[in-house]
């Protein structure tokens, strides 16, 4: 079997930022989708060994901010390549609140969308956080960055982490 072949999905490549009490974390994530338009539901994956995902399971909420095309190759390694549980990654970018006092990345980024969790499914080492839009901006006009420029013009590597991690595919 060819698992490469499943590089031909088309994804994107987001920030996904968490609030939970005094504690705060983001981390990149590919598998973000629309489930319906009315009433606008977005899932997203989640490992569950990542830092995020006990803090969207403690507080219910969670932004995605949609990256460009532009973002560096710097800002993909802090948020998808270092734990929060040992790094304070938003302490090193520049972010704003939404009116729930969730972090969302300003710079690097076209829009976000702030979401309240609805659902929960386990999946293998992941977990699928359903979620109703609670809120969504448009910060910048511009291309968003997607899985397949990461790779074949940036270079850009997966963490194990990851729902498209294949360990014979790394470097």
């Amino acid at each position: 079997m060819d698992r490469s072949a499943l590089r031909s999905i088309t994804y994107g490549l987001y920030v996904i930022t968490v609030k939970a009490g005094s504690h705060q974390n983001g981390q990149i994530a590919n598998t973000v989708f629309q489930v319906s338009s009315e009433p606008p539901i977005i899932a997203v994956g989640i490992n569950r060994q990542n830092y995020s995902y006990g803090l969207i399971r403690e507080s219910k909420n969670f932004v995605i901010s949609v990256l460009s095309k532009e973002a560096p190759l710097s800002l993909v390694g802090l948020f998808g390549f270092k734990s929060g549980r040992d790094v304070d990654k938003l302490g090193q970018v520049k972010y704003e609140v939404t009116s729930k006092g969730i972090p969302y990345l300003i710079e690097n980024s076209l829009a976000y969308f702030e979401l309240e969790v609805l659902k929960e499914i386990e999946v293998s080492t992941h977990n699928i956080f359903i979620g109703r839009l609670t809120d969504a901006v448009v910060l910048k006009k511009g291309e968003p960055m997607t899985y397949a420029y990461y790779h074949q013009l940036k270079n850009g590597t997966t963490p194990k982490t990851a729902p498209t991690f294949v360990k014979e595919m790394e470097v």
